[in-house]
């Protein structure tokens, strides 16, 4: 198994400091083995809701939870989203000492119910795939064709992985769209997913994408909120800078998890990848992908004028302004748009981010940064 240290000590602060913790995610993100992972060794009681007897167990469930002393573990909360208010209940119970970490798969309802019954006492978690940090750097173009769902990532060949990949977009489709309240046929919406796939590290075009399908621009913005709220679709917006220029407004799309975006553009090896027209833009997401889970900056956009200039990734920490460029090629080079948004955008500093093997400086304010090597980014600021 995989570990994941960073997910350990965000839950075990999360438990201290909040009566109830959410971890949240996408499904087969790992979230139980993080869990049970995290339970090992702790006076722990565990509840599958998808689980008949566990179900039986939890017919009293205020008497049931208020017995309990340690840690509850519910997962698949949204299966009984009655225990919500039995939750706010526990938490506000004079010395109450028990903790609970709730676990479900990305959903509307399940986060608007959280955040109105347990406000103020709840503690939101979110779990991906593995990351680099996790997988080891030298595994890093595997986890760029594959993508980072443990079974997709851990599969014995690439077809299996494959394979595993086309079933995940299946069940997603046909079973946890509609598990959402959301009646959408699944023929629809993986005809939207799989030409959005043509659209990954673009700018959002409702219009375009609307007229292709024979839709209402309102329709296919729905369709991309729901990929949004699963966690299959990251909306990175706009940058406005105080400037005469034009400036973009309109989000840049990216698939989450590159495997994903692979097995709907039909590249079921790296020859494939590599020889395929969206193999810049694939990249482009996945190291943009890495870098947010490397820093984990607050909030992250990019930036762009009409005139061309544009910077992949651009975010703000501790005060200071920093950039990441995405560059496939082996040996990238300082761009005017680079050199521009420097001086426009006041940067601290700015990465080219590429495939290669060595770090060197190009600028006085600019650096090349290998992808195995972007803990190094999180060092410097």
């Amino acid at each position: 198994m995989i570990k994941r240290p960073y997910y350990i000590k965000r839950l075990s602060a999360s438990i201290n400091r909040s009566p109830v913790t959410a971890l949240l995610g996408p499904r087969q993100c790992g979230k139980t083995t993080l869990a049970r992972a995290f339970a090992e060794g702790k006076n722990a009681t565990y509840f599958d809701l998808e689980s008949r007897p566990d179900l039986q167990r939890l017919q009293n469930p205020e008497l049931v939870l208020g017995s309990i002393k340690g840690l509850a573990v519910l997962d698949e909360i949204q299966a009984m989203p009655e225990l919500f208010n039995v939750l706010r209940v526990l938490s506000d119970r004079p010395g109450n000492k028990t903790r609970f970490l709730i676990l479900g798969s990305a959903s509307p309802g399940i986060i608007k119910g959280v955040s109105e019954t347990l406000a103020g006492r709840v503690e939101f978690v979110e779990l991906s795939g593995f990351d680099l940090s996790e997988t080891s750097s030298d595994n890093y173009e595997t986890l760029w064709l594959r993508g980072g769902f443990p079974r997709s990532f851990l599969s014995v060949a690439n077809e299996d992985s494959m394979a595993w990949r086309e079933g995940f977009i299946r069940t997603f489709l046909e079973r946890d769209i509609p598990q959402l309240g959301i009646t959408i046929p699944s023929a629809a919406m993986r005809r939207f997913w799989t030409m959005l796939s043509h659209y990954h590290g673009q700018y959002w075009n409702s219009s375009e994408l609307a007229r292709s399908m024979g839709l209402s621009d309102k329709t296919v913005r729905s369709y991309l909120d729901i990929l949004t709220g699963a966690y299959m679709i990251r909306q990175l917006q706009p940058w406005h800078e105080n400037i005469g220029k034009r400036q973009v407004k309109a989000p840049k799309i990216y698939f989450r998890d590159a495997g994903l975006l692979h097995s709907l553009l039909g590249l079921p090896d790296l020859a494939s990848l590599q020889g395929h027209p969206k193999v810049g833009a694939s990249w482009e997401g996945f190291a943009i992908e890495q870098v947010l889970q490397t820093v984990r900056p607050a909030e992250s956009y990019f930036w762009a004028t009409h005139s061309g200039a544009e910077i992949d990734l651009f975010f703000i920490h501790r005060g200071k302004r920093y950039s990441v460029e995405a560059k496939y090629s082996e040996a990238p080079q300082v761009t005017r748009s680079m050199e521009n948004s420097l001086e426009v955008l006041g940067l601290e500093h700015l990465w080219v981010v590429y495939p290669g093997e060595k770090s060197y400086s190009v600028h006085g304010k600019i650096s090349v940064c290998p992808l195995r090597k972007i803990s190094d980014i999180n060092k410097a600021i």
